[in-house]
């Protein structure tokens, strides 16, 4: 007897969720599809009744992390703050900490499929690249809402937030790198970092221009 709809659907996602979680953790080539399966309860045979090919799986799950991802940041980004931060202050020290590098099976899904995407195919590529687009906007309408976006200035708030998105997610990229091997070194990367991006904030902010006041 064949499985019901509802069932082969719970099943494709199962394959997906196991698929996320390895593919993160040890990469895409990294990751066959026996291991795949029987990390998902199936045997290896079943995979080819939900996918044509590993090329499919890998499209559905960059497509699936990073919608889920980017939800995920898109509610951060609204999120009501207090006056002592901004809402691209809190999303700086959140990106960049600890808790963020170690958590690779939840985190930043561009950071988690970066050094695979440049040996993907078209599909899965063109998912990536959606995503990152979506980060850099969401991240410029954070830029625009905190104050740093001065009036004339010759950078346009996307040409800020490609800039700034790249230098996070590269420290949080080597971050990760060494994070096993040397923690200490791996913690100074995030660190030195954060002061970075967070005095270039403060240096932008004050030369902001100040809104006038009635006399």
């Amino acid at each position: 007897m064949g499985v019901s709809r509802e069932q082969a659907a719970e099943n494709r996602r199962a394959i997906v969720a196991a698929a996320t979680r390895l593919f993160r953790e040890r990469g895409v080539e990294a990751v066959g599809l026996s291991e795949l399966m029987k990390h998902a309860g199936f045997t290896q045979g079943g995979f080819y009744n939900h996918f044509e090919s590993k090329a499919d799986l890998v499209a559905e799950v960059l497509a699936s992390a990073i919608a889920e991802g980017n939800a995920e940041f898109a509610k951060m980004a609204r999120a009501p703050v207090d006056e002592s931060t901004t809402a691209l202050r809190r999303y700086i020290n959140w990106y960049l900490s600890q808790a963020h590098r170690d958590n690779i099976d939840h985190g930043c899904p561009v950071t988690g499929f970066a050094g695979d995407a440049p040996r993907l195919g078209a599909g899965a590529q063109s998912h990536f690249a959606g995503g990152l687009d979506d980060q850099i906007t969401i991240l410029a309408g954070l830029i625009a809402e905190s104050g740093l976006a001065a009036a004339g200035e010759r950078r346009t708030l996307r040409e800020r937030a490609i800039n700034l998105h790249c230098e996070m997610l590269g420290a949080l990229v080597l971050s990760r790198s060494v994070a096993q091997a040397a923690p200490a070194f791996s913690n100074e990367i995030l660190e030195n970092a954060r002061r970075h991006v967070l005095a270039s904030l403060d240096e932008r902010s004050s030369q902001a221009p100040k809104p006038r006041t009635k006399n």
